[in-house]
Protein backbone atom coordinates (compact mmCIF):
# COMPACT_ATOMS: atom_id res chain seq x y z
CA UNK A 1 0.00 0.00 0.00
CA UNK A 2 2.90 2.39 0.69
CA UNK A 3 4.10 2.21 -2.93
CA UNK A 4 0.55 2.79 -4.11
CA UNK A 5 0.23 5.91 -1.97
CA UNK A 6 3.63 7.22 -3.02
CA UNK A 7 2.57 6.98 -6.65
CA UNK A 8 -0.66 8.83 -5.92
CA UNK A 9 1.18 11.60 -4.04
CA UNK A 10 3.66 11.93 -6.93
CA UNK A 11 0.83 12.19 -9.43
CA UNK A 12 1.76 8.92 -11.14
CA UNK A 13 -1.49 7.52 -12.59
CA UNK A 14 -0.20 3.94 -12.46
CA UNK A 15 -1.37 1.93 -9.50
CA UNK A 16 0.24 -1.14 -7.97
CA UNK A 17 -2.50 -3.78 -7.97
CA UNK A 18 -0.49 -5.89 -5.55
CA UNK A 19 -1.15 -3.11 -3.06
CA UNK A 20 -4.91 -3.33 -3.50
CA UNK A 21 -5.31 -6.21 -1.11
CA UNK A 22 -8.34 -4.91 0.80
CA UNK A 23 -11.24 -2.74 -0.24
CA UNK A 24 -13.40 -1.11 2.40
CA UNK A 25 -17.03 -0.97 1.21
CA UNK A 26 -19.51 1.60 2.51
CA UNK A 27 -23.07 0.66 1.56
CA UNK A 28 -25.47 3.35 2.75
CA UNK A 29 -29.04 2.36 1.93
CA UNK A 30 -32.32 4.12 2.62
CA UNK A 31 -32.86 2.05 5.79
CA UNK A 32 -29.42 0.67 6.69
CA UNK A 33 -25.65 1.21 6.72
CA UNK A 34 -23.42 -1.75 5.95
CA UNK A 35 -19.64 -1.70 6.29
CA UNK A 36 -17.40 -4.51 5.15
CA UNK A 37 -13.92 -5.25 3.88
CA UNK A 38 -13.24 -7.40 0.80
CA UNK A 39 -9.86 -9.01 0.14
CA UNK A 40 -8.25 -10.02 -3.16
CA UNK A 41 -9.91 -13.44 -3.06
CA UNK A 42 -13.33 -11.77 -2.63
CA UNK A 43 -13.72 -12.91 0.92
CA UNK A 44 -15.67 -10.31 2.83
CA UNK A 45 -16.24 -9.66 6.47
CA UNK A 46 -18.54 -7.12 8.13
CA UNK A 47 -17.10 -4.24 10.10
CA UNK A 48 -18.70 -2.54 13.11
CA UNK A 49 -17.18 0.86 12.31
CA UNK A 50 -14.97 2.78 9.91
CA UNK A 51 -11.88 1.67 11.79
CA UNK A 52 -10.54 -0.02 8.68
CA UNK A 53 -8.10 -2.92 9.07
CA UNK A 54 -4.45 -2.60 8.12
CA UNK A 55 -3.86 -3.00 4.42
CA UNK A 56 -7.00 -1.19 3.31
CA UNK A 57 -6.01 0.44 0.04
CA UNK A 58 -9.26 1.97 -1.24
CA UNK A 59 -12.86 2.64 -0.29
CA UNK A 60 -15.88 1.84 -2.47
CA UNK A 61 -19.15 3.68 -1.91
CA UNK A 62 -22.55 2.55 -3.16
CA UNK A 63 -24.43 5.46 -4.72
CA UNK A 64 -27.93 4.75 -5.98
CA UNK A 65 -28.60 7.27 -8.77
CA UNK A 66 -26.02 8.27 -11.34
CA UNK A 67 -28.53 9.92 -13.68
CA UNK A 68 -27.16 10.73 -17.12
CA UNK A 69 -23.90 11.88 -15.53
CA UNK A 70 -22.47 8.59 -14.27
CA UNK A 71 -22.72 5.54 -16.49
CA UNK A 72 -19.82 3.88 -14.70
CA UNK A 73 -17.84 4.11 -11.47
CA UNK A 74 -15.96 7.32 -10.67
CA UNK A 75 -12.95 8.28 -8.56
CA UNK A 76 -14.36 10.64 -5.94
CA UNK A 77 -13.14 14.22 -5.79
CA UNK A 78 -14.87 17.50 -5.01
CA UNK A 79 -16.32 17.69 -8.52
CA UNK A 80 -17.81 14.19 -8.32
CA UNK A 81 -19.28 14.91 -4.88
CA UNK A 82 -20.87 18.06 -6.30
CA UNK A 83 -22.35 16.17 -9.23
CA UNK A 84 -23.77 13.50 -6.93
CA UNK A 85 -25.25 16.23 -4.74
CA UNK A 86 -26.89 17.76 -7.82
CA UNK A 87 -28.62 14.41 -8.41
CA UNK A 88 -29.85 14.09 -4.83
CA UNK A 89 -33.39 15.20 -5.65
CA UNK A 90 -33.78 12.15 -7.90
CA UNK A 91 -33.30 9.73 -4.97
CA UNK A 92 -33.20 11.73 -1.73
CA UNK A 93 -33.78 8.74 0.57
CA UNK A 94 -30.58 7.16 -0.72
CA UNK A 95 -28.29 9.93 -1.94
CA UNK A 96 -28.11 11.95 1.27
CA UNK A 97 -26.98 8.93 3.36
CA UNK A 98 -24.44 8.09 0.66
CA UNK A 99 -23.02 11.62 0.74
CA UNK A 100 -22.75 11.46 4.53
CA UNK A 101 -20.99 8.11 4.22
CA UNK A 102 -18.51 9.55 1.71
CA UNK A 103 -17.72 12.53 3.92
CA UNK A 104 -17.27 10.40 7.04
CA UNK A 105 -15.10 7.81 5.29
CA UNK A 106 -12.93 10.45 3.62
CA UNK A 107 -12.32 12.05 7.00
CA UNK A 108 -11.38 8.67 8.49
CA UNK A 109 -9.26 7.54 5.52
CA UNK A 110 -8.03 10.66 3.72
CA UNK A 111 -4.97 9.11 2.06
CA UNK A 112 -6.61 6.30 0.09
CA UNK A 113 -8.72 6.63 -3.07
CA UNK A 114 -12.49 6.65 -2.71
CA UNK A 115 -14.66 5.37 -5.56
CA UNK A 116 -18.37 5.90 -6.20
CA UNK A 117 -20.10 2.81 -7.64
CA UNK A 118 -23.60 3.44 -9.01
CA UNK A 119 -26.63 1.17 -8.70
CA UNK A 120 -28.15 2.62 -11.85
CA UNK A 121 -25.09 1.80 -13.98
CA UNK A 122 -25.96 -1.93 -14.19
CA UNK A 123 -29.14 -1.02 -16.07
CA UNK A 124 -27.41 0.97 -18.81
CA UNK A 125 -27.88 -2.10 -21.05
CA UNK A 126 -31.67 -1.75 -20.99
CA UNK A 127 -32.83 -1.13 -24.60
CA UNK A 128 -34.54 2.09 -25.62
CA UNK A 129 -37.99 0.54 -25.91
CA UNK A 130 -37.79 -0.40 -22.23
CA UNK A 131 -36.11 2.76 -20.95
CA UNK A 132 -38.11 5.39 -22.84
CA UNK A 133 -41.23 7.07 -21.47
CA UNK A 134 -43.91 8.19 -23.96
CA UNK A 135 -43.50 11.85 -23.03
CA UNK A 136 -42.53 15.06 -24.88
CA UNK A 137 -39.12 14.86 -26.51
CA UNK A 138 -37.86 17.94 -24.64
CA UNK A 139 -38.45 16.19 -21.31
CA UNK A 140 -36.40 13.25 -22.53
CA UNK A 141 -33.64 15.00 -24.45
CA UNK A 142 -33.06 18.09 -22.33
CA UNK A 143 -34.13 17.02 -18.86
CA UNK A 144 -33.12 13.36 -18.90
CA UNK A 145 -36.52 11.92 -18.01
CA UNK A 146 -36.16 8.21 -18.70
CA UNK A 147 -36.15 4.91 -16.87
CA UNK A 148 -32.79 4.37 -15.14
CA UNK A 149 -33.37 1.41 -12.81
CA UNK A 150 -31.85 0.71 -9.41
CA UNK A 151 -30.75 -2.15 -7.11
CA UNK A 152 -28.22 -2.82 -9.86
CA UNK A 153 -25.42 -3.99 -7.57
CA UNK A 154 -27.68 -6.47 -5.77
CA UNK A 155 -29.09 -7.77 -9.05
CA UNK A 156 -25.61 -8.05 -10.56
CA UNK A 157 -24.56 -10.11 -7.56
CA UNK A 158 -27.55 -12.43 -7.90
CA UNK A 159 -26.83 -12.85 -11.62
CA UNK A 160 -23.20 -13.65 -10.75
CA UNK A 161 -24.29 -16.37 -8.31
CA UNK A 162 -27.22 -17.94 -10.18
CA UNK A 163 -26.47 -19.81 -13.39
CA UNK A 164 -29.40 -18.99 -15.66
CA UNK A 165 -29.68 -17.35 -19.04
CA UNK A 166 -33.20 -15.99 -18.46
CA UNK A 167 -33.27 -14.77 -14.88
CA UNK A 168 -35.96 -12.78 -13.09
CA UNK A 169 -34.70 -11.22 -9.85
CA UNK A 170 -37.22 -10.14 -7.21
CA UNK A 171 -35.19 -7.96 -4.86
CA UNK A 172 -37.63 -7.40 -2.01
CA UNK A 173 -36.55 -5.41 1.03
CA UNK A 174 -37.22 -1.89 2.26
CA UNK A 175 -37.16 -0.97 -1.41
CA UNK A 176 -38.41 -3.50 -3.95
CA UNK A 177 -37.75 -4.11 -7.62
CA UNK A 178 -38.09 -6.88 -10.18
CA UNK A 179 -35.50 -7.15 -12.94
CA UNK A 180 -35.10 -9.16 -16.15
CA UNK A 181 -31.52 -10.35 -16.68
CA UNK A 182 -30.58 -11.99 -19.99
CA UNK A 183 -27.17 -13.61 -20.11
CA UNK A 184 -25.99 -11.47 -17.21
CA UNK A 185 -27.25 -8.17 -18.66
CA UNK A 186 -30.21 -6.13 -17.48
CA UNK A 187 -32.91 -5.79 -20.16
CA UNK A 188 -35.74 -4.34 -18.07
CA UNK A 189 -36.61 -3.49 -14.48
CA UNK A 190 -39.53 -2.06 -12.53
CA UNK A 191 -37.88 0.98 -10.95
CA UNK A 192 -37.66 3.87 -13.38
CA UNK A 193 -36.65 7.53 -13.24
CA UNK A 194 -36.54 7.24 -9.46
CA UNK A 195 -36.70 4.38 -6.95
CA UNK A 196 -40.38 5.22 -6.42
CA UNK A 197 -41.67 3.49 -9.55
CA UNK A 198 -42.60 -0.19 -9.67
CA UNK A 199 -44.03 -2.60 -7.11
CA UNK A 200 -45.19 -1.59 -3.60
CA UNK A 201 -42.41 -1.33 -1.03
CA UNK A 202 -42.10 -0.98 2.73
CA UNK A 203 -43.17 2.68 2.83
CA UNK A 204 -43.14 3.63 -0.87
CA UNK A 205 -46.20 3.39 -3.07
CA UNK A 206 -44.64 2.01 -6.20
CA UNK A 207 -46.34 2.97 -9.47
CA UNK A 208 -49.48 5.09 -9.23
CA UNK A 209 -51.61 6.80 -11.87
CA UNK A 210 -50.22 10.36 -12.20
CA UNK A 211 -53.82 11.48 -12.63
CA UNK A 212 -54.38 10.64 -8.96
CA UNK A 213 -51.53 12.98 -8.04
CA UNK A 214 -53.00 15.83 -10.08
CA UNK A 215 -56.40 15.19 -8.49
CA UNK A 216 -54.96 15.38 -4.96
CA UNK A 217 -53.18 18.61 -5.83
CA UNK A 218 -56.16 20.21 -7.54
CA UNK A 219 -59.09 19.02 -5.42
CA UNK A 220 -57.51 18.56 -1.99
CA UNK A 221 -54.75 21.12 -2.01
CA UNK A 222 -51.84 18.79 -1.29
CA UNK A 223 -48.49 20.38 -2.03
CA UNK A 224 -45.65 18.72 -3.94
CA UNK A 225 -43.76 18.30 -0.66
CA UNK A 226 -46.77 16.67 1.03
CA UNK A 227 -47.29 14.29 -1.87
CA UNK A 228 -43.62 13.39 -2.00
CA UNK A 229 -43.53 12.67 1.73
CA UNK A 230 -46.72 10.58 1.63
CA UNK A 231 -45.63 8.49 -1.35
CA UNK A 232 -42.12 7.94 0.05
CA UNK A 233 -42.85 7.45 3.76
CA UNK A 234 -46.55 6.72 4.36
CA UNK A 235 -47.45 4.34 1.54
CA UNK A 236 -46.63 0.80 0.44
CA UNK A 237 -47.01 -1.95 3.02
CA UNK A 238 -47.09 0.63 5.80
CA UNK A 239 -50.40 1.90 4.38
CA UNK A 240 -51.85 -1.59 3.91
CA UNK A 241 -51.21 -3.12 7.32
CA UNK A 242 -48.00 -4.94 6.41
CA UNK A 243 -47.45 -8.45 5.10
CA UNK A 244 -49.37 -10.00 8.00
CA UNK A 245 -52.54 -8.23 6.89
CA UNK A 246 -54.48 -10.11 4.17
CA UNK A 247 -54.88 -6.97 2.06
CA UNK A 248 -51.22 -6.01 2.37
CA UNK A 249 -50.07 -9.53 1.55
CA UNK A 250 -52.46 -9.84 -1.37
CA UNK A 251 -51.62 -6.51 -2.99
CA UNK A 252 -47.90 -7.00 -2.51
CA UNK A 253 -47.62 -10.54 -3.88
CA UNK A 254 -50.03 -9.80 -6.74
CA UNK A 255 -48.02 -6.78 -7.89
CA UNK A 256 -44.69 -8.59 -7.57
CA UNK A 257 -46.02 -11.56 -9.57
CA UNK A 258 -47.45 -9.23 -12.22
CA UNK A 259 -44.08 -7.51 -12.53
CA UNK A 260 -42.23 -10.83 -12.71
CA UNK A 261 -44.53 -11.96 -15.54
CA UNK A 262 -43.73 -8.75 -17.41
CA UNK A 263 -40.02 -9.38 -16.92
CA UNK A 264 -40.47 -12.94 -18.24
CA UNK A 265 -42.06 -11.41 -21.35
CA UNK A 266 -38.99 -9.19 -21.78
CA UNK A 267 -36.82 -12.31 -21.60
CA UNK A 268 -38.96 -14.51 -23.83
CA UNK A 269 -39.45 -16.93 -20.93
CA UNK A 270 -37.96 -17.67 -17.56
CA UNK A 271 -35.39 -20.20 -16.39
CA UNK A 272 -34.97 -19.11 -12.78
CA UNK A 273 -36.99 -16.87 -10.46
CA UNK A 274 -34.63 -15.57 -7.78
CA UNK A 275 -35.54 -13.83 -4.53
CA UNK A 276 -33.23 -11.57 -2.56
CA UNK A 277 -33.51 -8.85 0.08
CA UNK A 278 -34.96 -9.03 3.58
CA UNK A 279 -38.47 -10.04 2.49
CA UNK A 280 -37.36 -12.13 -0.46
CA UNK A 281 -34.94 -14.18 1.61
CA UNK A 282 -36.98 -14.56 4.79
CA UNK A 283 -40.64 -14.82 3.79
CA UNK A 284 -41.31 -18.21 2.24
CA UNK A 285 -45.02 -17.43 2.06
CA UNK A 286 -44.30 -14.44 -0.18
CA UNK A 287 -42.08 -16.52 -2.46
CA UNK A 288 -44.67 -19.29 -2.67
CA UNK A 289 -47.51 -16.89 -3.48
CA UNK A 290 -45.52 -15.15 -6.22
CA UNK A 291 -44.22 -18.37 -7.77
CA UNK A 292 -47.69 -19.93 -7.71
CA UNK A 293 -49.13 -17.09 -9.79
CA UNK A 294 -46.35 -17.58 -12.35
CA UNK A 295 -46.72 -21.32 -12.91
CA UNK A 296 -48.65 -20.67 -16.12
CA UNK A 297 -45.27 -19.76 -17.61
CA UNK A 298 -44.14 -23.39 -17.35
CA UNK A 299 -41.31 -24.95 -15.42
CA UNK A 300 -38.69 -22.74 -13.84
CA UNK A 301 -36.39 -22.92 -10.86
CA UNK A 302 -36.85 -20.85 -7.71
CA UNK A 303 -33.77 -19.77 -5.79
CA UNK A 304 -33.12 -17.68 -2.68
CA UNK A 305 -29.93 -15.64 -2.85
CA UNK A 306 -28.14 -13.35 -0.41
CA UNK A 307 -26.54 -10.70 -2.65
CA UNK A 308 -22.88 -9.85 -2.11
CA UNK A 309 -23.06 -6.21 -3.10
CA UNK A 310 -19.78 -5.51 -1.36
CA UNK A 311 -17.97 -7.97 -3.63
CA UNK A 312 -19.43 -6.35 -6.75
CA UNK A 313 -18.48 -2.90 -5.45
CA UNK A 314 -14.93 -4.08 -4.71
CA UNK A 315 -14.64 -5.45 -8.26
CA UNK A 316 -15.63 -2.07 -9.68
CA UNK A 317 -13.10 -0.32 -7.46
CA UNK A 318 -10.27 -2.61 -8.54
CA UNK A 319 -11.25 -2.31 -12.21
CA UNK A 320 -11.28 1.49 -12.06
CA UNK A 321 -7.96 1.75 -10.24
CA UNK A 322 -6.39 -0.70 -12.69
CA UNK A 323 -7.00 1.63 -15.64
Amino acid sequence: MDAHLRRRRAGDPRLDLAALNRILVVNAGSTSLKLSVVDEEERSEPLPSLDAPEGTAAVGHRVVHGGRVFGESALIDDDVVGRIRDLASLAPLHTEPALRGIATAQAALPEVPHVAVFDSAFHRTIPEEASTYAIPSRWRAEWGIRRYGFHGLAVASVADIVEARRLVVCHLGGGCSVTAVLGGRSVDTTMGFSPLEGVPMATRSGSIDPGAIFYLQREHGLSAAELDDALEHESGLAALGGLDDPLGFGVYTYRVALAAAAMAAALGGIDVLAFSGGVGENRGDVREAVAKRLRFLGEFGVEVVSPREDVIIARHVRALLDQ
